[in-house]
């Protein structure tokens, strides 16, 4: 029996505002993740692995710092001739052409292109997550099951909650409410932002629902596609019981890679079977100075260490000179940080350079230096700040 033909869609075309200045130059999906990983790495990986090569990438903001990234799609084995890897950007000429306001919109924009495709299964995901996930297993489980879409879930805690499409689930696996962002959610069991639709009635029912909106637009798949699927009766949960973290946030970004710096982290990013490709960079062996001391950190290949690093990750090319510590901190390629200096509890974008004797962060708040900014020597910069400050209208 032959398989399910099946379409990837990553909606990799957000702002990426909560990121801050992570954000300011580069989309969300090409954030830079624990030393020498790319946030879209994660879901091309489970394409991969998955046996999914047929992968459309929606790009919108900072398309470039992607593509770049992207290339032809070789380090997930989509460089093929037929399918493989394609990016959607923006496009006119059509009535569906111009900027795309959401997620629900870009699927509906995208609509002619899916429907050429005459896919059995369209599995939709975020870009902005750390995880595995078979998604054929989950293709699997829609198919079988009469739905018109299946909600990966995973549960939050209550404080976060709010910040996702919320849904409350029978016993037979059946999505009996789905509530988009709820300021006061029923559970604490969240999709996840990956999605499988059938794709035939999803179109259909989305050209429905664009004439009912009007002006308002279709936005997001949680605004008007999922409630009216789930209020059909015609949607089913499948819950990712592994570990799931979403890192659309600065704390969230800080914490995700606090988790993987213990021990036993929760995912094994180089496991034998399912292990997460990245394009890779040419950069040396790591050099780590005499008199240098790292305890508990993920020190990628191109850094040069010579001070104190204790509870962090640098990224390729970073510099920590010596008599310079770093404690606690994410450091993006090719930060530098000079003689004397301290960095505490902070993300340092790429290229940072912090000056001698400087003070960068500390007990508190989460503090961010944007991309390749320059702390000045002696400078100091309290906890939680935002250097350079982000601009007013913003």
């Amino acid at each position: 029996m032959a398989l399910p033909k099946v379409l990837v869609l990553v909606l990799a075309g957000g702002k990426g505002g909560r990121l801050e200045l992570l954000t300011e130059n580069r989309a969300k999906p090409a954030v830079p993740f624990a030393g020498v990983y790319r946030l879209i790495d994660f879901p091309l990986s489970n394409c991969q692995h998955s046996g999914l090569p047929d992968v459309w990438v929606s790009v919108q903001f900072h398309p470039t710092s992607l593509s770049e990234h992207l290339a032809n799609g070789r380090p997930w084995d989509l460089d093929r001739t037929v399918g493989g890897l394609m990016t959607l950007p923006p496009f006119q000429g059509t009535e569906r052409g111009g900027w795309v306001t959401g997620t629900a919109d870009s699927l509906w924009r995208e609509a002619d292109l899916i429907r050429q495709y005459d896919a059995d299964a369209l599995v939709v995901v975020s870009a902005d997550a750390v995880y595995k996930l078979d998604y054929r297993e989950v293709v699997d489980a829609h198919l079988g099951s009469g739905a018109e879409v299946t909600m990966v879930t995973t549960e939050v805690t209550p404080d976060d909650a709010p910040r996702y499409g919320i849904v409350q689930v029978g016993d037979d696996g059946s999505v009996t409410d789905y509530a988009y962002k709820p300021d006061h959610p029923a559970t604490t069991t969240a999709t996840n932002e990956v999605f499988v639709f059938s794709p035939r009635e999803t179109l259909d029912r989305l050209e429905a629902l664009d004439d009912q909106v009007g002006e308002d637009g279709l936005e997001d798949l949680g605004s008007h596609l999922l409630p009216a699927q789930t209020k059909d009766g015609l949607a089913r949960a499948y819950p990712l019981n592994g570990y799931w973290r979403d890192v659309g946030t600065i704390p969230a970004y800080w914490a995700a890679h606090r988790d993987f710096l213990a021990e036993d982290p929760p995912l094994d990013l180089d496991e034998a079977g399912w292990p997460v490709h990245t394009r890779g960079g040419r950069h040396s062996a790591a050099r780590l100075l005499r008199g240098a001391v790292i305890e508990d950190s993920l020190v990628s290949g191109g850094t040069r260490v010579a001070g104190e690093v204790s509870g962090s990750v640098l990224s390729p090319g970073v510099i920590v000179e010596k008599g310079a510590t770093v404690v606690d901190s994410v450091l993006l390629p090719g930060a530098h940080v000079r003689a004397g200096a301290r960095v505490t509890r902070a993300v340092l974008d790429d290229g940072v350079q912090v000056g001698e004797r400087a003070t960068v962060g500390g007990d508190g708040d989460i503090t961010l230096v944007g991309r390749r900014a320059r702390v000045d020597d002696g400078a100091e910069l309290a906890a939680g700040a935002r250097f350079p400050e982000p601009d007013s209208e913003d």
